[in-house]
């Protein structure tokens, strides 16, 4: 198991959503993270992982945590992790294309849920909604269906 990080940058009733171009979960739109390094804390994590993906710099002070989940995969264990949420009201800088994520902005209320991975319409709406969470979610055999969520 790993550990991961999970960015959402929210502007008045707008949310920064990038399309993975690469890697695991090409096709979907998803906030902007990855795995923690093992020399670097979860915030520096998440400013680094913002960065890469977006172009966008935010400082560790202007990260809310709203939440963590486990994400676990019966059929391929490996794939195994943890995501840690958080929230940007306030950053530098223009999201910009990357090699692995093309940045949009969505109305809040137009979320293309149908374009994510499947467990987030069970958890994004409580964390915009100012919630915070923790939760569970176990993908079927394919790694890519949700068999159970749990969100407390």
């Amino acid at each position: 198991m790993y550990s991961t990080t999970l960015c959402f940058l929210v502007k008045e009733q707008e949310i920064l959503l990038g399309m993975k171009k690469t890697g695991f979960g090409q096709g979907k739109y998803n906030g902007f993270g990855g795995k923690i390094k093992t020399n670097e804390t979860v915030l520096e994590g998440a400013v680094r992982e913002l960065e890469e993906e977006s172009g966008v710099q935010v400082e560790k002070e202007q990260l809310e945590d709203v939440g963590f989940i486990d994400f676990i995969f019966p059929a391929n264990p490996e794939l195994r992790h943890d995501v840690h949420i958080f929230l940007a009201h306030t950053w530098q800088g223009q999201p910009v294309e990357t090699e692995e994520m093309k940045p949009q902005w969505f109305s809040i209320s137009e979320i293309p849920y149908h374009k994510m991975w499947q467990d987030d319409i069970h958890w994004l709406p409580k964390v915009l909604a100012g919630n915070k969470i923790n939760g569970k979610v176990v993908f079927a055999d394919n790694n890519e269906d949700v068999l159970t969520v749990e969100i407390i």
